[in-house]
């Protein structure tokens, strides 16, 4: 049965997924980590949607992982149950083959921050505050806080929110590269909204490579991204259908370079 706490709303060709447990200030436990990438697959898959918005439920965008979720864990639980879980569902946000944007309507703390940094567009309300604050805890980011975030934002401000344990209002964050916009408080959804319309009328498989070629560039893919273009372009060659034709036939494929 799905998790309630990840809804899944699609309206036109935008798809708005929302972390629903605001009792919790929208911390995630395994369950909702399982639910955010079911939900990924869900959006990926549904040829309508050109556009994700992702948002959290009542005050905050998402307080990150939950403690109780994880602190009574063994190193080794929280290292591959844990960490590198989050790794891979986060990452799995990051490729969507659409654009992402994240709604942020509360604060982002740790993993919160690490979840609207896998989006990519941020547009944050104006009373929001955002940081890292594992090191006060006495651990560190584990969701891509200082590999993600450094890539994408540098690691001068990664610095700032880790070491020195900075936290950010929306403006500060604007300034820094942290959010692209700041929307006046209950708001955020709506210009989110008029942000996805924008998108959504540009060309969907030319948006899909750029996003593709822009993570290779930012060094964000390990290689998947090159690979995932050149399979395309082969796909369309003259080439691989002879290839194919050959195999399914049992004969020698008399390939002419055909593009």
């Amino acid at each position: 049965m799905p998790d309630a706490r990840i809804k899944i709303a699609v309206d036109d060709a935008v798809a708005v997924l929302t972390v629903a447990r605001p009792e919790k200030l929208n911390a995630f436990d395994i369950d909702m980590l399982k639910a955010l990438s079911a939900a990924c697959d869900t959006v990926e898959a549904d040829g309508s949607v050109r556009v994700v918005i992702l948002t959290g439920e009542g005050k905050a965008f998402s307080a990150g992982g939950d403690i109780k979720a994880w602190g009574a864990m063994s190193p080794n639980e929280f290292g591959h149950q844990w960490v590198r879980f989050g790794h891979r569902v986060f990452e799995r946000l990051a490729t969507l083959r659409m654009p992402v944007i994240a709604a942020m309507n509360g604060h982002a703390l740790g993993g919160g921050l690490e979840l609207a940094a896998a989006a990519d567009i941020r547009i944050a309300e104006a009373q929001i505050k955002i940081g890292l604050p594992e090191t006060g805890l006495g651990m560190v980011p584990g969701w891509s806080g200082t590999q993600r975030l450094v890539k994408r934002f540098g690691a001068q401000v990664v610095r700032r929110m880790v070491l020195g344990g900075e936290m950010f209002t929306a403006e500060e964050a604007g300034a820094l590269g942290l959010v692209d916009a700041v929307a006046e408080s209950g708001t955020v959804l709506a210009v989110a909204r008029d942000y996805a319309g924008r998108i959504a009328k540009r060309g969907p498989a030319a948006l899909e490579i750029c996003k593709l070629m822009i993570a290779s560039a930012n060094s964000e893919d390990n290689g998947a991204a090159v690979e995932a273009l050149g399979s395309m372009l082969a796909a369309k060659t003259g080439d691989m259908k002879e290839g194919v034709a050959a195999f399914a036939g049992k004969r020698a494929a008399e390939f002419k370079g055909e593009w």
